[in-house]
């Protein structure tokens, strides 16, 4: 886990990258974080209040230097998702290593937040392609946890095709949670 909050790993497959996150991809960035129709799909839970709905290039800006000072203190990391075929920016992921005195102890907790035209399975199938290779080793969890409102329909089913099943109890206090656990 160390080593990833001092090089920021590139991931590419066959239809997406996931680089990350810098203050150059706000402009790209707020297409979704402005987008009306994304809102609901984002996952604020446990996010101070924030939900994610940015509509000036500042308000982008200030959540890209949060997210960059979040993983400089190693509390989580966000890449920005690019679709390979046009170089378009399409969203963003989120990824830490949960510690907390709970049943959810050394949980990955994994966010994705996508431009309305791109909420759908063919893209998030690719994101937890990357998700699902590589960032329970990089986070040293077993666990992944994350959320996908019932109306997310095309996210929902790519989650139980990669393995994810609905979460039987509240994360914290919050619903709409699918995991992954990985058998070693």
């Amino acid at each position: 886990m160390e080593s990833i909050y001092q090089i920021c790993p590139t991931f590419r497959n066959t239809y997406i990258t996931l680089k990350q996150t810098c203050t150059d991809d706000a402009e790209d960035l707020l297409e979704c974080y402005s987008d009306k129709k994304s809102v609901p799909f984002f996952n604020s839970d446990n996010c101070n209040g924030d939900d994610f709905y940015y509509t000036s290039i500042e308000r982008m800006k200030q959540a890209i230097e949060f997210w960059n000072y979040s993983y400089n203190n190693r509390f989580f990391v966000r890449w920005t998702i690019i679709l390979n075929s046009t170089n378009v920016i399409i969203g963003t992921v989120e990824m830490f290593h949960r510690i907390a005195n709970d049943d959810f102890n050394h949980y990955g907790v994994l966010r994705i937040d996508l431009k309305s035209e791109y909420e759908n399975q063919k893209v998030i199938d690719s994101i937890l392609e990357i998700t699902n290779k590589s960032f329970y080793y990089l986070f040293d969890v077993k666990s992944i946890l994350t959320k996908a409102k019932p109306t997310a329909k095309e996210r929902v089913i790519s989650l139980k095709k990669k393995g994810y099943i609905p979460l039987t109890k509240k994360f914290m206090i919050y619903n709409n949670y699918f995991v992954k656990t990985i058998i070693d």
